[in-house]
């Protein structure tokens, strides 16, 4: 069994990955637009033939699902986090500054118990991260 998170950006998806490529890393493995569809589409606003009905992206050894849903402009992302496991403390710096361009540090990189540097970010469409090295 699996999990793979799904997040839905609500008209940014684009702009997502090409964020999420930079920041993280991201490699695209799967990328389909609504006007791709054999089926009518969800998004049903004029214009948003050219949204992202559905992509997936890699992340490491982790997939992301992503999509702009039903394009309504504002994404929601509440009651969860995605953990970062860092290789070195140079690497949960350098993941952090980038995930932090244009969102929120909630908790700034520091010693923990559990690690030599871990630390929260709110990155530019609200998805909470925790950057961790591991000990």
């Amino acid at each position: 069994m699996q999990i793979e998170p799904y997040l839905f950006f609500e008209g940014r998806c684009d702009e997502a990955i090409e964020f999420y490529r930079k920041a993280i890393g991201a490699k695209v493995t799967m990328l389909m637009r609504f006007r791709e569809s054999p089926e009518p589409p969800v998004c049903e606003n004029a214009g948003n033939e050219d949204k992202v009905m559905h992509c997936e992206i890699r992340v490491g050894e982790t997939t992301l699902m992503l999509s702009d849903g039903l394009c309504q402009g504002s994404p929601t992302f509440q009651g969860f986090s995605l953990s970062l496991s860092a290789a070195d403390e140079t690497d949960a710096e350098r993941l952090f500054t980038e995930l932090a361009e244009g969102g929120e540090v909630q908790m700034p990189l520091a010693k923990t118990f559990w690690s030599p540097l871990f630390g929260m970010v709110a990155d530019r469409f609200g998805i909470s991260w925790m950057i961790s090295v591991g000990t």
